[in-house]
C-alpha cells in the first residue's frame, strides 16, 4: 500500500515560519512609533488604544483608509522600497487633519505572493516613517501570503488611520464665506496620485527608464517620481492652535477640479489664481512631454499645491507665514465668491 503524501501549507506557497519571523523582525520597529495611549504590542489579535479623556471633552473618532495606487510599480522598478510607506501614512492622515482630527493610531495592510523579509521590512520602515512625521503610533497590520494572485515580487498596500477631535472642532466647510482667502500649501512633486498616466507617458509614450537622469528634475526618473508624499498633521495643528480655519482640502486624485467642492456650501466657489505659486517641474514635464491638457492636468494633478486652507481674510497673512515657521511653503492662491444663478462649476482656475 503506498504512504500518502502530507501536504504542508508551505508547498502551497504560505510560509508561516517567515511570517512568524518577520512580525518579531518588526516589533522594535513599530514600537519606536508608540505614542501615549498604545496599551499593547503588536502581535495580538487586536490594537488597544486608551483615549485622553482630560484633552476630548467630546471626542469624536475619525477613520479613513487610503493606498498609494500604482506609485508601487515605481518602487518596484526602481527596487527602492523604503519610502512608500510614507506615502501609505500621507494619504490617510492628511485626510483626516483636513477635518481638524489629530490622527492617533495607524493600520497597515501588506499582500503579496511570497514574503521577501527584505522588501517586506523596508515598507514597514517606510511605514513607521510617516507615523513619527505624523506623531501617529503605529499599532498593527496584516501581513498576507497569497501565492498565484501577485507576479514575482509584486505586492499591494492598503492603510487605515484612526484619529480623534472634539465635536465643537470639526472642520466641515460649513464656515466658509464669500470673501474667505484660500490659502496653497506647497506639496512634495507628484505625492501618489495620477501614476496611472505618468507612466503611459513616462515608459510608453516617451521610452524612458527610472535611471534616466532628466535636467529638468536634477536628478533621476526614478528619484522624482518616488518623492514621498508631504505629511501636514504638524503645521496644521501648529496653525489651528493660533488661528480659526473655516475649511480644508487634501488636494489628491480629482486635483483642484474634484476636491475644492467637496468643501464648499453650495452658495460658493472658488477662485483660484494659477499664476501665484512656481508649479514644480515634474507637472510642466508631464504637461509638454505628455501633450496633457491644462484642464486634464488640474483634475488629476495637485499641480504643487497638496493642501488648501480657507481662512478670514483678516488673518489670511499670519496664517502664511505661521505655516512658513512651521516648515511649509505657503502663499494665498484665491478667494471664494458667490456662486452666481444656476451657475454649477464651483471652481474657476484663472492665470
Amino acid at each position: 500500500m503506498t504512504d500518502l503524501h502530507q501536504s504542508k501549507y508551505s508547498e502551497a506557497g504560505v510560509d508561516i515560519d517567515k511570517g512568524n519571523a518577520f512580525v518579531k523582525g518588526i516589533k522594535d520597529i513599530v514600537a519606536s512609533t508608540h505614542q501615549r495611549g498604545v496599551l499593547n504590542d503588536i502581535g495580538g489579535f487586536s490594537s488597544l488604544f486608551a483615549i485622553d479623556t482630560n484633552t476630548y471633552h467630546n471626542p469624536v473618532i475619525v477613520s479613513s483608509t487610503d493606498g498609494v495606487g500604482t506609485k508601487l510599480a515605481i518602487a518596484g522598478l526602481c527596487n527602492k522600497h523604503d519610502t512608500i510607506g510614507i506615502d501609505l501614512v500621507a494619504m490617510c492622515v492628511n485626510d483626516i487633519i483636513v477635518g481638524g482630527a489629530k490622527p492617533l493610531c495607524f493600520l497597515d495592510y501588506f499582500s503579496v505572493g511570497k514574503l521577501d523579509l527584505h522588501i517586506a521590512t523596508e515598507v514597514v520602515k517606510g511605514i513607521a516613517e510617516g507615523c513619527r512625521q505624523a506623531k501617529c503610533s503605529l499599532v498593527g497590520g496584516e501581513t498576507a501570503e497569497m501565492p498565484g494572485l501577485y507576479n514575482g515580487d509584486d505586492y499591494d498596500l492598503a492603510g487605515f488611520v484612526v484619529g480623534i477631535v472634539n465635536r465643537d472642532a470639526i472642520i466641515d466647510g460649513s464656515e466658509i464665506k464669500v470673501g474667505n482667502k484660500i490659502i496653497g500649501v506647497s506639496s512634495s512633486g507628484l505625492h501618489s496620485n495620477g501614476f496611472s498616466l505618468v507612466r503611459k507617458v513616462c515608459f510608453k509614450d516617451l521610452g524612458l527608464s527610472v535611471g534616466q537622469q532628466i535636467k529638468e528634475f536634477g536628478c533621476t526618473l526614478g528619484e522624482e517620481l518616488l518623492k514621498p508624499t508631504r505629511i501636514y498633521v504638524q503645521s496644521v495643528l501648529g496653525v489651528l492652535k493660533h488661528f480659526k480655519i473655516n475649511g480644508m482640502v487634501h488636494n489628491t486624485g480629482g486635483g483642484f477640479i474634484d476636491n475644492v467642492p467637496r468643501i464648499l456650501p453650495r452658495s460658493c466657489k472658488a477662485i483660484i489664481d494659477c499664476s501665484t505659486w512656481t508649479t514644480p517641474p515634474v507637472f510642466t514635464f508631464l504637461s509638454e512631454k505628455g501633450n496633457i491638457p491644462m484642464e486634464e492636468m488640474y483634475r488629476t494633478f495637485n499641480m504643487g499645491i497638496g493642501l488648501m486652507a480657507i481662512v478670514e481674510e483678516s488673518v489670511a497673512e499670519d496664517v502664511v507665514h505661521h505655516f512658513g515657521a512651521l516648515g511649509e511653503q505657503a502663499c494665498i492662491i484665491g478667494e471664494i465668491a458667490a456662486t452666481e444663478n444656476g451657475e454649477e462649476d464651483q471652481v474657476e482656475l484663472i492665470n
